[in-house]
């Protein structure tokens, strides 16, 4: 299990996910900064930036 925590990227948003594949949680991060912090094009820095956010889940419940 894997997790990204926006607040990592955006300070302040409390926002997270958690899935087994990483590229479900790309997908979600995108889609979530999109809706709700209005970003409109997402550059591969973005990108870059949110994969090395991305971590193992130490204790899944």
């Amino acid at each position: 299990m894997k997790e990204f925590h926006c607040g990592s990227l955006v300070p302040g948003c409390e926002w997270h996910t958690r899935h087994e594949e990483e590229a479900e949680i790309m997908r979600r991060a995108v889609q979530h900064m999109r809706e709700t912090h209005g970003e409109t094009v997402i550059r591969e820095s973005m990108i870059d930036a949110i994969r090395s956010r991305i971590e193992k889940v130490r204790h899944a419940a």
